[in-house]
């Protein structure tokens, strides 16, 4: 299989087993779901009727008084009172293989591929960590939304893009199902797509 170069001067053979795959949409969708609930925090935190302050005494005596009996003032239908269902603090972590979450790699890249929405550069090198520069570059080759993935990060890189708002730089060691769906296009180097192709093997 070959991938587009960004300015158009050729094509860069890749492996099939990486890169040419079948898209399994129900694996990619389980497993982006799992990415996204493992970053939740998992830290809300609600008191129960037990839990909250004060509710001790019977507010006013159970006949006599014509109002509805009231055994705590920290019921939950009370203002103040406890909630009926509280929440508590709780782990979102959905088990997948690293089988699978490879698999769902693959299965992205190659559609990306496919679509020609996966583009290659000889390398990405700036003089200086300028965004002016970036943008320039990425307008010359028609490139709004994108992931810019490199085999090493690189400080004039990282700091020219941060400023962008469509734009994300990320070694290929930490390349995930999230950032590959966020964007528009994917753009790397080929040094990143040698690593990857060892790695998706």
């Amino acid at each position: 299989m070959k991938l587009k170069m960004v300015n158009g001067a050729g094509e860069l053979q890749v492996s099939e087993a990486a890169f040419g795959r079948e898209f399994n949409e129900a694996l990619v969708h389980q497993v982006l779901n799992a990415y996204r609930a493992a970053g939740r925090a998992g830290t809300k935190a609600q008191k129960t009727r037990a839990e909250v302050r004060g509710g001790g005494r019977k507010p006013w005596a159970q006949k006599g008084t014509g109002q509805a009996r009231a055994g705590s003032n920290r019921s939950p239908i009370w203002v103040g009172g406890g909630r009926a269902f509280a929440a508590k603090p709780r782990s979102f972590e959905q088990k997948v293989n690293r089988k699978m979450y490879r698999g769902a790699i693959r299965a992205m890249l190659s559609e990306l591929a496919r679509t020609e929405r996966l583009l290659v550069a000889e390398q990405l090198a700036l003089e200086a960590p300028k965004t002016r520069l970036l943008a320039g570059q990425l307008k010359s080759w028609t490139l709004q939304s994108v992931l810019i993935v490199v085999e090493a990060l690189d400080e004039k890189l990282f700091l020219a893009a941060r400023n962008l708002p469509h734009v994300e730089v990320i070694e290929a060691a930490a390349l995930n199902p999230l950032s590959l769906m966020r964007h528009d296009k994917v753009l790397m180097t080929v040094g990143a797509v040698k690593m990857l192709e060892e790695r998706l093997q």
